[in-house]
């Protein structure tokens, strides 16, 4: 009796996870990671960029950084890039492992192809479309919101820097590189991959998609986009639920990046525009909005039902 009672509990300990063995709850794991993730990557940005400036010979000292930011964005495009994908995509492939039982990496983070990926993929792209009055609304309400002058006033210098980059001739490959290539596929394994993963297994499904979104939002650190931020990421955390790949949240996301850095670059004065009650899109166009986003979803429900039974 004694060696059966002692060869059940091994076998129950070797089918734990790390986290599972050491008393840790996955959503606990996965904040300490987000944490150390964002610190890291910002480090090897801000490092990676100061590198560069004193390689191509634009700075001798760390005093004279701030003098050539703005006309050389493309190298800190670059650091921001090499932390991503260092930090946000790669090293969370490993700090997944802490979470695995008998899973492997990949499908832990629903890097999955099935035969109804594709539709998927292309309702998530039609989606982050037909959402985007939506998202320009709740960007003007967002703007109501009392935060102190100073948040603001980063959030306006961050806006000018970028217009200042995207009007440079030639800048759209490289643009859309580093705004939306990277981004879609390290961001997307870090919080649809994994955050809203550990998440769920915490929290179940319907929490897991709500704050996952949140923390998506937060993560950017721009407190006047947070609402926009967060409403993306709870789409894009649901689709990844709905279509149990993170195929379509990468594509989509990169749908929507990239047509950012298309608009900014085709039509700078719109895309970077203040955002008014007179230049909102009319309500009609809101309402249209809804439905049709509300249709989409509804179709992802539907198709996932369906296979389901």
């Amino acid at each position: 009796m004694t060696n059966d009672s002692s060869g059940n509990s091994f076998s129950k300990l070797q089918i734990q996870s790390w986290a599972e063995r050491n008393g840790f709850a996955d959503w606990a794991v996965a904040l300490i990671w987000l944490i150390v993730a964002f610190v890291m990557f910002q480090v090897t940005a801000g490092v990676v960029f100061f590198a560069l400036l004193l390689i191509f010979g634009e700075i001798t000292s760390a005093a004279e950084v701030e003098e050539v930011l703005h006309n050389h964005l493309d190298l800190l495009f670059i650091g921001n890039s090499t932390g991503q994908i260092v930090f946000l995509g790669g090293a969370t492939f490993l700090v997944t492992k802490l979470h695995l039982k008998k899973e492997r990496v990949l499908n832990f983070l629903r890097f999955r192809w099935k035969n109804d990926t594709p539709s998927y993929i292309l309702l998530g792209a039609v989606l982050v479309v037909v959402v985007q009055p939506i998202i320009l609304y709740l960007g003007y309400f967002n703007s109501l919101l009392p935060i102190p002058e100073s948040w603001s006033d980063l959030q306006v210098s961050q806006y000018e820097m970028f217009e200042q980059f995207l009007k440079t001739e030639g800048i759209v490959w490289f643009g859309l590189f580093h705004i939306a290539l990277v981004p879609a596929l390290c961001e997307e394994v870090l919080f649809r991959g994994y955050i809203f993963r550990a998440f769920q297994s915490s929290w179940g499904v319907l929490l897991a998609i709500i704050l996952s979104g949140l923390v998506f939002g937060m993560f950017h650190l721009q407190v006047p986009n947070l609402l926009p931020l967060a409403t993306l990421g709870i789409l894009l955390a649901l689709m990844t639920w709905l279509s149990r790949s993170i195929w379509p949240a990468i594509v989509a996301h990169f749908v929507n990046n990239g047509g950012a850095v298309l608009l900014a670059t085709a039509y700078p004065d719109l895309a970077f525009g203040e955002v008014t009650a007179d230049t909102l899109p009319s309500v009609w166009l809101l309402l249209a909005s809804i439905i049709l986003t509300a249709g989409v979803i509804y179709t992802m429900i539907y198709r996932t039902e369906a296979i389901l039974e």
